[in-house]
């Protein structure tokens, strides 16, 4: 019975948080517990639970008297994976992309640099192990094996520079990669250049050299950011 409950909180949850990610449910609106009951078929523990989960996200708030509105996108929790994933989605993917690439170029490099002074060998090793599966699953087009690889190399990457608010933006880094994937953004075969680059960080990561790494790093984010417009420009539209 608890799984049933929690499958139909998750289903809600989405649901729910697509809507206003979208804009369907735009800000200021009130969400009733008996029109959602009513709406989605679930009982009211679901939907208490859903609306709970969207109120520590940000995206709703609960007031005396009011009742639960939909807040502004400024109060929203724009780092929280499943908002990430809600926005791209919906219409606004293009900005959410504009957004997170921004954010990558940033980080990502930076990460890189300070990777190539602090990194373990345990972290060097899980580098290269992920290239070395990238490489396998990019000449096979396994794309969602490919992608696993992906996530772990960034993943450890970031975890590897020593810095726990670079390290925390794992979970972000994650679910864009996982977008670009699940919105056929990327090229249907990985472009050998972009594993050859992910090679190069994980050697100048290995060899400490943080200059290496961090243009390595920048180039990554360039062949990234050109493959996604064109995906972008080639992609049906969102459907919601």
């Amino acid at each position: 019975m608890g799984g049933a409950t929690e499958g139909l909180h998750g289903d809600v949850l989405d649901r729910l948080g697509t809507a206003i990610a979208a804009g369907t449910i735009g800000a200021g609106e009130v969400l009733r517990a008996e029109e959602l009951v009513a709406r989605y078929g679930v009982s009211r523990t679901v939907v208490r639970e859903a609306v709970r989960v969207l109120e520590s996200m940000g995206l709703v708030r609960s007031r005396r008297r009011v009742g639960t509105t939909v807040a502004p996108r400024e109060q929203w929790n724009v780092h929280d994976p499943r908002v990430i994933r809600w926005r791209l989605d919906g219409p606004g993917r293009d900005e959410q992309l504009r957004s997170l690439s921004e954010l990558r170029c940033g980080v990502e490099p930076l990460a890189a640099e300070l990777a190539a002074d602090r990194a373990t060998p345990e972290q060097c090793g899980a580098l290269v192990g992920a290239v070395m599966d990238m490489t396998v699953h990019g000449r096979s087009g396994d794309l969602l094996a490919y992608l696993e690889a992906d996530v772990v190399f960034h993943r450890t990457l970031l975890a590897a520079s020593g810095n726990e608010m670079v390290a925390a933006l794992g979970d972000v880094v994650a679910e864009v990669l996982a977008g670009r994937t699940r919105h056929h953004l990327m090229p249907s075969r990985p472009e050998p250049d972009a594993i050859r680059l992910h090679r190069d960080v994980a050697d100048a990561v290995r060899s400490g050299d943080p200059a290496g790494a961090g243009a390595a790093m920048r180039e990554i984010l360039r062949e990234a950011d050109a493959a996604m417009r064109a995906g972008v420009a080639r992609a049906p539209g969102p459907r919601l």
